[in-house]
Protein backbone atom coordinates (compact mmCIF):
# COMPACT_ATOMS: atom_id res chain seq x y z
CA UNK A 1 0.00 0.00 0.00
CA UNK A 2 1.59 3.70 -0.76
CA UNK A 3 1.85 5.97 1.64
CA UNK A 4 -0.36 8.61 2.62
CA UNK A 5 0.21 12.11 1.41
CA UNK A 6 -0.06 13.33 4.35
CA UNK A 7 2.46 10.80 5.92
CA UNK A 8 5.77 12.30 8.15
CA UNK A 9 3.50 13.12 11.31
CA UNK A 10 2.73 8.94 11.55
CA UNK A 11 4.66 6.38 12.85
CA UNK A 12 2.69 3.16 11.63
CA UNK A 13 0.05 2.56 9.07
CA UNK A 14 -3.97 3.82 9.52
CA UNK A 15 -6.34 0.64 10.40
CA UNK A 16 -8.23 -0.90 7.34
CA UNK A 17 -10.84 -0.15 8.97
CA UNK A 18 -10.16 3.54 9.06
CA UNK A 19 -9.01 3.91 6.25
CA UNK A 20 -12.49 2.08 4.35
CA UNK A 21 -14.16 4.36 7.02
CA UNK A 22 -12.21 7.74 5.63
CA UNK A 23 -12.54 7.01 2.20
CA UNK A 24 -14.87 9.37 0.19
CA UNK A 25 -13.49 8.36 -3.57
CA UNK A 26 -16.49 6.24 -4.40
CA UNK A 27 -18.60 8.73 -4.43
CA UNK A 28 -16.52 12.05 -4.94
CA UNK A 29 -14.79 10.47 -7.98
CA UNK A 30 -17.03 12.22 -10.03
CA UNK A 31 -15.59 15.22 -9.55
CA UNK A 32 -12.42 14.51 -11.18
CA UNK A 33 -12.98 16.94 -14.41
CA UNK A 34 -13.18 19.62 -11.75
CA UNK A 35 -10.73 18.85 -9.17
CA UNK A 36 -8.04 18.95 -12.70
CA UNK A 37 -9.92 21.98 -14.20
CA UNK A 38 -9.31 23.90 -10.46
CA UNK A 39 -5.82 22.33 -10.49
CA UNK A 40 -5.06 23.58 -13.65
CA UNK A 41 -5.93 27.12 -12.89
CA UNK A 42 -3.85 26.91 -9.71
CA UNK A 43 -0.80 25.68 -11.43
CA UNK A 44 -1.14 28.13 -13.98
CA UNK A 45 -1.25 31.38 -11.06
CA UNK A 46 1.95 29.62 -9.43
CA UNK A 47 3.86 29.62 -12.61
CA UNK A 48 2.83 33.31 -13.18
CA UNK A 49 3.21 34.30 -9.34
CA UNK A 50 6.88 32.72 -9.86
CA UNK A 51 6.31 30.47 -7.05
CA UNK A 52 7.41 27.76 -9.07
CA UNK A 53 8.96 28.18 -12.17
CA UNK A 54 7.20 28.98 -15.53
CA UNK A 55 8.21 25.63 -17.30
CA UNK A 56 7.49 23.29 -14.25
CA UNK A 57 3.94 24.94 -14.31
CA UNK A 58 3.68 23.93 -17.84
CA UNK A 59 4.74 20.73 -17.11
CA UNK A 60 2.53 20.34 -14.66
CA UNK A 61 -0.80 21.31 -16.29
CA UNK A 62 0.28 19.04 -19.48
CA UNK A 63 0.39 16.06 -17.10
CA UNK A 64 -2.99 17.19 -15.90
CA UNK A 65 -3.98 17.62 -18.87
CA UNK A 66 -3.10 14.10 -19.79
CA UNK A 67 -4.86 12.10 -16.78
CA UNK A 68 -8.09 14.35 -17.76
CA UNK A 69 -7.24 12.81 -21.85
CA UNK A 70 -7.15 9.39 -20.05
CA UNK A 71 -9.89 9.82 -17.14
CA UNK A 72 -12.44 10.88 -20.60
CA UNK A 73 -11.06 8.01 -22.41
CA UNK A 74 -11.28 5.17 -20.24
CA UNK A 75 -7.59 4.60 -20.72
CA UNK A 76 -6.78 5.21 -16.88
CA UNK A 77 -9.31 3.96 -14.29
CA UNK A 78 -9.78 5.49 -10.89
CA UNK A 79 -8.07 3.81 -8.15
CA UNK A 80 -10.85 2.81 -5.15
CA UNK A 81 -8.34 2.61 -2.71
CA UNK A 82 -7.29 5.74 -2.68
CA UNK A 83 -8.78 8.12 -0.37
CA UNK A 84 -10.36 10.21 -2.43
CA UNK A 85 -10.08 11.65 -5.99
CA UNK A 86 -7.99 14.80 -4.94
CA UNK A 87 -5.37 12.12 -4.04
CA UNK A 88 -6.08 9.89 -6.47
CA UNK A 89 -5.08 12.72 -9.10
CA UNK A 90 -2.17 13.81 -7.18
CA UNK A 91 -0.78 10.43 -7.01
CA UNK A 92 -1.00 9.48 -10.62
CA UNK A 93 0.33 13.37 -11.69
CA UNK A 94 3.43 12.64 -9.34
CA UNK A 95 3.63 8.75 -10.85
CA UNK A 96 3.89 10.99 -14.37
CA UNK A 97 5.95 13.68 -13.39
CA UNK A 98 7.99 12.28 -10.47
CA UNK A 99 8.82 15.23 -8.26
CA UNK A 100 7.73 17.83 -10.40
CA UNK A 101 4.42 16.52 -9.58
CA UNK A 102 4.27 17.45 -5.89
CA UNK A 103 5.38 20.91 -6.93
CA UNK A 104 1.23 21.21 -7.38
CA UNK A 105 -0.20 21.57 -3.95
CA UNK A 106 2.24 24.10 -3.08
CA UNK A 107 -0.58 26.92 -0.92
CA UNK A 108 -2.97 24.69 -1.56
CA UNK A 109 -4.64 22.80 0.73
CA UNK A 110 -7.52 20.03 0.18
CA UNK A 111 -9.60 21.75 2.37
CA UNK A 112 -9.96 24.38 -0.42
CA UNK A 113 -9.69 22.26 -2.99
CA UNK A 114 -12.52 19.93 -2.05
CA UNK A 115 -14.59 23.22 -0.95
CA UNK A 116 -13.66 24.69 -4.73
CA UNK A 117 -14.64 21.26 -6.37
CA UNK A 118 -17.85 20.95 -5.12
CA UNK A 119 -18.73 24.24 -6.30
CA UNK A 120 -17.61 23.78 -9.85
CA UNK A 121 -19.68 20.09 -9.92
CA UNK A 122 -22.84 21.39 -8.88
CA UNK A 123 -22.79 24.43 -10.85
CA UNK A 124 -22.89 22.28 -13.73
CA UNK A 125 -25.63 20.19 -12.20
CA UNK A 126 -28.00 23.75 -11.72
CA UNK A 127 -27.37 24.38 -15.64
CA UNK A 128 -28.19 21.03 -17.03
CA UNK A 129 -31.35 20.83 -13.80
CA UNK A 130 -32.39 24.28 -14.89
CA UNK A 131 -32.47 22.98 -18.53
CA UNK A 132 -35.23 20.29 -17.74
CA UNK A 133 -37.07 22.31 -15.81
CA UNK A 134 -37.16 24.41 -18.71
CA UNK A 135 -38.06 21.95 -20.88
CA UNK A 136 -41.22 20.68 -18.36
CA UNK A 137 -42.44 24.29 -18.32
CA UNK A 138 -42.55 24.19 -22.32
CA UNK A 139 -44.35 21.17 -22.60
CA UNK A 140 -47.09 22.54 -19.73
CA UNK A 141 -47.27 25.50 -21.87
CA UNK A 142 -47.58 23.43 -25.18
CA UNK A 143 -50.29 21.39 -23.32
CA UNK A 144 -52.45 24.16 -22.30
CA UNK A 145 -52.40 26.24 -25.55
CA UNK A 146 -54.58 23.11 -26.62
CA UNK A 147 -56.99 23.14 -24.13
CA UNK A 148 -57.90 26.54 -23.19
CA UNK A 149 -61.42 26.01 -23.69
CA UNK A 150 -61.39 22.79 -22.04
CA UNK A 151 -63.83 23.38 -18.65
CA UNK A 152 -63.10 21.55 -15.37
CA UNK A 153 -63.26 21.45 -12.00
CA UNK A 154 -61.34 23.42 -9.77
CA UNK A 155 -61.10 22.10 -6.17
CA UNK A 156 -60.22 22.95 -2.69
CA UNK A 157 -60.31 20.99 -0.11
CA UNK A 158 -60.82 18.41 -2.74
CA UNK A 159 -64.29 19.51 -2.91
CA UNK A 160 -65.81 20.69 -6.29
CA UNK A 161 -65.38 24.53 -6.12
CA UNK A 162 -65.43 26.53 -9.57
CA UNK A 163 -64.98 26.08 -12.96
CA UNK A 164 -61.42 26.78 -14.65
CA UNK A 165 -59.85 24.98 -17.68
CA UNK A 166 -57.10 22.60 -18.47
CA UNK A 167 -55.30 25.25 -19.76
CA UNK A 168 -55.46 27.59 -16.31
CA UNK A 169 -54.94 24.16 -14.11
CA UNK A 170 -51.95 23.44 -16.50
CA UNK A 171 -50.66 26.78 -15.94
CA UNK A 172 -50.48 26.76 -12.30
CA UNK A 173 -47.31 24.52 -12.12
CA UNK A 174 -45.47 26.59 -14.91
CA UNK A 175 -45.63 29.22 -12.53
CA UNK A 176 -44.24 27.08 -9.51
CA UNK A 177 -41.85 25.84 -12.25
CA UNK A 178 -40.78 29.37 -13.22
CA UNK A 179 -40.08 29.88 -10.00
CA UNK A 180 -37.55 26.55 -9.40
CA UNK A 181 -36.06 28.05 -11.91
CA UNK A 182 -35.51 31.52 -10.97
CA UNK A 183 -34.30 30.13 -7.44
CA UNK A 184 -32.02 27.65 -9.31
CA UNK A 185 -30.39 30.94 -10.95
CA UNK A 186 -30.17 32.82 -7.75
CA UNK A 187 -28.14 29.89 -6.61
CA UNK A 188 -26.07 29.40 -9.03
CA UNK A 189 -24.87 33.07 -8.90
CA UNK A 190 -24.10 33.06 -4.83
CA UNK A 191 -22.78 29.43 -5.32
CA UNK A 192 -20.28 31.47 -8.00
CA UNK A 193 -19.44 34.76 -6.27
CA UNK A 194 -16.67 33.62 -4.27
CA UNK A 195 -14.22 31.28 -5.05
CA UNK A 196 -12.59 29.47 -1.64
CA UNK A 197 -9.09 28.20 -4.15
CA UNK A 198 -6.54 29.86 -1.92
CA UNK A 199 -7.93 29.95 1.45
CA UNK A 200 -5.53 27.19 1.79
CA UNK A 201 -6.59 25.12 5.11
CA UNK A 202 -8.36 27.81 6.82
CA UNK A 203 -5.75 30.58 7.39
CA UNK A 204 -4.37 31.17 3.91
CA UNK A 205 -0.83 30.95 3.05
CA UNK A 206 2.69 33.09 3.23
CA UNK A 207 2.83 32.44 -0.60
CA UNK A 208 2.34 35.63 -2.65
CA UNK A 209 -0.99 33.98 -4.66
CA UNK A 210 -3.69 35.68 -6.60
CA UNK A 211 -6.78 34.87 -6.09
CA UNK A 212 -8.25 37.08 -7.69
CA UNK A 213 -6.33 35.46 -11.02
CA UNK A 214 -7.74 31.91 -10.27
CA UNK A 215 -11.09 33.00 -9.25
CA UNK A 216 -11.23 34.55 -12.84
CA UNK A 217 -9.78 31.28 -14.32
CA UNK A 218 -12.67 29.73 -12.67
CA UNK A 219 -15.35 31.84 -13.52
CA UNK A 220 -16.16 33.05 -10.08
CA UNK A 221 -16.74 36.59 -9.58
CA UNK A 222 -14.05 37.12 -7.04
CA UNK A 223 -12.55 35.68 -4.27
CA UNK A 224 -14.30 34.88 -0.57
CA UNK A 225 -13.32 37.57 1.77
CA UNK A 226 -12.47 35.18 4.36
CA UNK A 227 -10.33 32.01 4.53
CA UNK A 228 -12.11 30.31 7.18
CA UNK A 229 -15.53 30.67 5.85
CA UNK A 230 -13.70 29.82 2.23
CA UNK A 231 -12.92 26.46 3.84
CA UNK A 232 -16.19 25.98 6.01
CA UNK A 233 -18.47 27.00 3.70
CA UNK A 234 -21.35 24.97 2.73
CA UNK A 235 -24.55 27.35 2.60
CA UNK A 236 -24.51 26.65 -1.11
CA UNK A 237 -25.38 22.89 -0.49
CA UNK A 238 -28.23 23.98 1.45
CA UNK A 239 -29.37 26.29 -0.72
CA UNK A 240 -29.29 24.15 -3.90
CA UNK A 241 -30.83 21.56 -1.55
CA UNK A 242 -34.19 23.72 -0.48
CA UNK A 243 -34.96 24.68 -4.70
CA UNK A 244 -33.83 20.82 -5.06
CA UNK A 245 -36.82 20.23 -2.39
CA UNK A 246 -39.06 22.42 -3.96
CA UNK A 247 -38.73 21.20 -7.20
CA UNK A 248 -39.61 17.96 -5.74
CA UNK A 249 -42.29 19.01 -3.71
CA UNK A 250 -44.13 20.72 -6.87
CA UNK A 251 -43.52 17.18 -9.29
CA UNK A 252 -44.83 15.66 -6.19
CA UNK A 253 -48.55 17.81 -6.04
CA UNK A 254 -48.41 17.29 -9.83
CA UNK A 255 -47.91 13.48 -9.47
CA UNK A 256 -50.77 13.29 -6.94
CA UNK A 257 -53.19 14.66 -8.96
CA UNK A 258 -52.19 12.48 -11.95
CA UNK A 259 -52.59 9.53 -9.83
CA UNK A 260 -56.02 10.86 -8.90
CA UNK A 261 -56.97 12.26 -12.58
CA UNK A 262 -55.93 8.29 -14.12
CA UNK A 263 -58.10 6.45 -11.87
CA UNK A 264 -61.53 5.39 -12.59
CA UNK A 265 -62.93 7.37 -10.46
CA UNK A 266 -61.95 10.90 -12.25
CA UNK A 267 -60.39 9.59 -15.99
CA UNK A 268 -59.62 12.71 -16.47
CA UNK A 269 -56.02 11.49 -18.46
CA UNK A 270 -54.77 8.27 -18.87
CA UNK A 271 -50.67 7.48 -19.58
CA UNK A 272 -49.78 6.17 -22.36
CA UNK A 273 -48.84 2.27 -21.86
CA UNK A 274 -44.95 3.38 -22.02
CA UNK A 275 -45.22 5.45 -19.19
CA UNK A 276 -47.55 2.97 -16.77
CA UNK A 277 -46.67 -0.64 -15.30
CA UNK A 278 -48.92 -3.37 -14.87
CA UNK A 279 -50.08 -5.93 -12.00
CA UNK A 280 -48.66 -9.38 -11.44
CA UNK A 281 -52.06 -10.60 -10.68
CA UNK A 282 -54.60 -8.29 -11.76
CA UNK A 283 -54.93 -8.42 -15.02
CA UNK A 284 -56.72 -4.82 -15.58
CA UNK A 285 -54.71 -2.99 -13.62
CA UNK A 286 -52.58 -0.24 -15.20
CA UNK A 287 -50.56 1.79 -12.32
CA UNK A 288 -49.23 5.05 -12.27
CA UNK A 289 -46.15 3.66 -10.61
CA UNK A 290 -43.91 6.66 -12.13
CA UNK A 291 -45.84 9.48 -10.46
CA UNK A 292 -46.01 7.49 -7.39
CA UNK A 293 -42.26 6.81 -7.05
CA UNK A 294 -41.78 10.60 -7.37
CA UNK A 295 -43.64 10.87 -4.52
CA UNK A 296 -41.85 8.96 -2.88
CA UNK A 297 -38.38 10.27 -3.97
CA UNK A 298 -39.55 13.53 -2.97
CA UNK A 299 -39.17 12.30 0.71
CA UNK A 300 -35.61 11.52 -0.04
CA UNK A 301 -34.69 14.03 -1.34
CA UNK A 302 -36.19 16.36 1.46
CA UNK A 303 -33.99 14.34 3.55
CA UNK A 304 -31.10 14.68 1.92
CA UNK A 305 -31.53 18.57 2.51
CA UNK A 306 -32.46 18.01 6.09
CA UNK A 307 -28.83 15.79 6.51
CA UNK A 308 -26.67 18.55 5.29
CA UNK A 309 -28.52 21.29 7.62
CA UNK A 310 -27.86 18.65 10.63
CA UNK A 311 -24.47 18.20 9.63
CA UNK A 312 -23.75 21.76 9.47
CA UNK A 313 -25.40 22.84 12.47
CA UNK A 314 -22.80 22.59 15.59
CA UNK A 315 -19.55 22.76 13.43
CA UNK A 316 -17.35 24.97 14.98
CA UNK A 317 -14.97 26.70 12.13
CA UNK A 318 -13.15 25.77 9.88
CA UNK A 319 -13.34 22.65 8.39
CA UNK A 320 -14.37 19.94 9.76
CA UNK A 321 -14.55 15.93 8.77
CA UNK A 322 -18.29 16.28 9.33
CA UNK A 323 -18.48 17.59 6.08
CA UNK A 324 -17.36 15.21 4.01
CA UNK A 325 -21.20 14.32 4.47
CA UNK A 326 -22.22 16.97 2.22
CA UNK A 327 -21.32 15.31 -1.06
CA UNK A 328 -23.36 11.70 -0.54
CA UNK A 329 -26.57 13.99 0.34
CA UNK A 330 -26.18 16.66 -2.38
CA UNK A 331 -25.07 14.24 -4.92
CA UNK A 332 -28.55 12.02 -3.96
CA UNK A 333 -30.37 14.97 -4.11
CA UNK A 334 -29.36 16.09 -8.18
CA UNK A 335 -29.51 12.82 -9.30
CA UNK A 336 -32.85 12.01 -7.92
CA UNK A 337 -34.30 15.29 -9.03
CA UNK A 338 -32.41 14.77 -12.47
CA UNK A 339 -34.02 11.09 -13.14
CA UNK A 340 -37.92 12.64 -11.85
CA UNK A 341 -37.28 16.11 -14.27
CA UNK A 342 -36.12 13.32 -17.15
CA UNK A 343 -38.96 10.49 -16.49
CA UNK A 344 -41.65 13.09 -15.68
CA UNK A 345 -41.83 15.11 -19.01
CA UNK A 346 -42.01 12.32 -21.42
CA UNK A 347 -44.91 11.06 -19.46
CA UNK A 348 -46.60 14.84 -19.59
CA UNK A 349 -45.71 14.42 -23.24
CA UNK A 350 -47.36 11.35 -24.44
CA UNK A 351 -50.59 11.95 -21.52
CA UNK A 352 -54.31 11.64 -23.27
CA UNK A 353 -56.70 14.30 -21.95
CA UNK A 354 -59.91 12.69 -21.72
CA UNK A 355 -61.86 16.35 -22.19
CA UNK A 356 -65.63 15.02 -22.42
CA UNK A 357 -64.10 13.49 -18.53
CA UNK A 358 -63.49 16.54 -17.04
CA UNK A 359 -66.72 18.33 -18.51
CA UNK A 360 -69.44 15.37 -17.17
CA UNK A 361 -67.65 16.05 -13.76
CA UNK A 362 -67.53 19.71 -14.00
CA UNK A 363 -71.31 19.79 -14.53
CA UNK A 364 -71.89 17.74 -11.35
CA UNK A 365 -71.49 19.37 -7.90
CA UNK A 366 -72.84 22.82 -8.92
CA UNK A 367 -70.01 24.59 -8.70
CA UNK A 368 -71.70 27.34 -10.63
CA UNK A 369 -72.86 28.24 -7.56
CA UNK A 370 -70.78 31.19 -6.98
CA UNK A 371 -71.77 32.58 -10.69
CA UNK A 372 -75.88 32.62 -10.01
CA UNK A 373 -74.41 34.35 -6.44
CA UNK A 374 -73.01 36.59 -8.71
CA UNK A 375 -75.92 37.33 -10.90
CA UNK A 376 -77.91 38.62 -8.25
CA UNK A 377 -75.46 40.80 -6.77
CA UNK A 378 -75.16 42.38 -10.00
CA UNK A 379 -78.55 43.08 -10.09
CA UNK A 380 -78.90 45.05 -7.00
CA UNK A 381 -78.75 42.21 -4.02
CA UNK A 382 -76.16 42.17 -1.00
CA UNK A 383 -74.23 39.44 -1.78
CA UNK A 384 -74.76 37.73 1.89
CA UNK A 385 -78.25 37.74 0.71
CA UNK A 386 -77.28 36.39 -2.75
CA UNK A 387 -75.07 33.76 -0.82
CA UNK A 388 -77.81 32.70 1.57
CA UNK A 389 -80.54 32.34 -1.11
CA UNK A 390 -78.02 30.23 -3.83
CA UNK A 391 -77.23 28.15 -0.70
CA UNK A 392 -80.53 26.87 -0.36
CA UNK A 393 -81.55 26.62 -3.74
CA UNK A 394 -78.57 24.79 -3.98
CA UNK A 395 -79.88 22.14 -1.09
CA UNK A 396 -83.47 22.00 -2.64
CA UNK A 397 -81.93 20.88 -5.86
CA UNK A 398 -80.33 18.25 -4.10
CA UNK A 399 -83.13 17.05 -2.52
CA UNK A 400 -84.25 16.84 -5.84
CA UNK A 401 -81.55 15.28 -7.60
CA UNK A 402 -81.52 17.97 -10.43
CA UNK A 403 -78.87 20.77 -11.15
CA UNK A 404 -79.10 24.48 -10.97
CA UNK A 405 -79.59 24.55 -14.80
CA UNK A 406 -82.51 22.09 -14.59
CA UNK A 407 -84.80 24.34 -12.06
CA UNK A 408 -87.80 26.37 -13.62
CA UNK A 409 -87.63 30.10 -14.36
CA UNK A 410 -90.77 29.85 -12.26
CA UNK A 411 -89.01 28.43 -9.31
CA UNK A 412 -86.00 30.69 -9.59
CA UNK A 413 -89.01 33.46 -9.73
CA UNK A 414 -90.24 32.77 -6.72
CA UNK A 415 -87.20 33.02 -4.69
CA UNK A 416 -86.59 36.49 -5.94
CA UNK A 417 -87.83 38.79 -9.41
CA UNK A 418 -84.15 39.40 -9.84
CA UNK A 419 -84.27 36.07 -11.68
CA UNK A 420 -84.88 36.45 -15.48
CA UNK A 421 -83.92 34.18 -18.36
CA UNK A 422 -80.57 35.39 -18.68
CA UNK A 423 -79.67 32.76 -15.26
CA UNK A 424 -78.90 30.18 -17.58
CA UNK A 425 -76.78 32.22 -19.35
CA UNK A 426 -75.05 33.24 -15.92
CA UNK A 427 -75.01 29.52 -14.61
CA UNK A 428 -73.60 27.76 -18.18
CA UNK A 429 -70.21 26.44 -17.47
CA UNK A 430 -68.61 27.44 -20.35
CA UNK A 431 -70.08 30.99 -19.61
CA UNK A 432 -68.48 30.53 -16.40
CA UNK A 433 -65.33 30.47 -17.31
CA UNK A 434 -65.47 32.85 -20.36
CA UNK A 435 -66.47 35.09 -17.79
CA UNK A 436 -63.83 34.62 -15.63
CA UNK A 437 -61.58 37.58 -16.48
CA UNK A 438 -60.19 39.02 -13.83
CA UNK A 439 -56.27 39.09 -13.97
CA UNK A 440 -54.75 35.81 -13.53
CA UNK A 441 -58.24 33.82 -14.52
CA UNK A 442 -59.17 31.17 -16.38
CA UNK A 443 -61.04 32.85 -19.26
CA UNK A 444 -59.19 31.81 -22.46
CA UNK A 445 -58.01 35.04 -23.10
CA UNK A 446 -56.20 35.23 -19.22
CA UNK A 447 -54.48 32.23 -19.83
CA UNK A 448 -53.19 33.41 -23.32
CA UNK A 449 -51.44 36.37 -21.78
CA UNK A 450 -50.43 33.72 -19.15
CA UNK A 451 -49.11 31.81 -21.85
CA UNK A 452 -47.48 34.42 -23.47
CA UNK A 453 -45.79 35.79 -20.32
CA UNK A 454 -44.20 32.64 -19.03
CA UNK A 455 -42.95 32.39 -22.54
CA UNK A 456 -41.29 35.43 -22.68
CA UNK A 457 -39.76 34.40 -18.87
CA UNK A 458 -38.24 30.97 -20.47
CA UNK A 459 -36.73 32.96 -23.70
CA UNK A 460 -35.03 35.35 -20.70
CA UNK A 461 -33.77 31.91 -19.03
CA UNK A 462 -33.07 30.20 -21.76
CA UNK A 463 -30.93 33.01 -22.80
Amino acid sequence: MSAKMWAGRFSKEVDEGVNAFNSSISFDCRMYRQDIRGSIAHATMLGQCNIIPLEDSKEIIKGLEGILADLDSGALEIDMSAEDIHMFIEAELTKRLGALGKKLHTSRSRNDQVALDIRLYLEQEIIEIKELVITLCTSLIEMAKKHTQTVMCGYTHLQRAQPITFAHHLMAYTQMLLRDIDRLCDCRKRMMSACPLGSCALAGTTYEIDRHFTAAALGFDGPCENSLDGVSDRDFCVELGCALSLIMTHLSRFSEEVIMWCSWEFKFIELDDAFATGSSIMPQKKNPDITELIRGKTGRVNGDLVTLLTMLKGLPLAYNKDMQEDKEAIFDAVDNTKLCLKTFIPMLDTMRVIADNMKKAASRGFINATDCADYLTKKGMPFREAYKLTGSLVADCISKGIGLEDVPLEDYKSLSDLFDNDIYDAIDLSSCTMKRKSYGGPAPECVKVQIEDACKILEKYKA
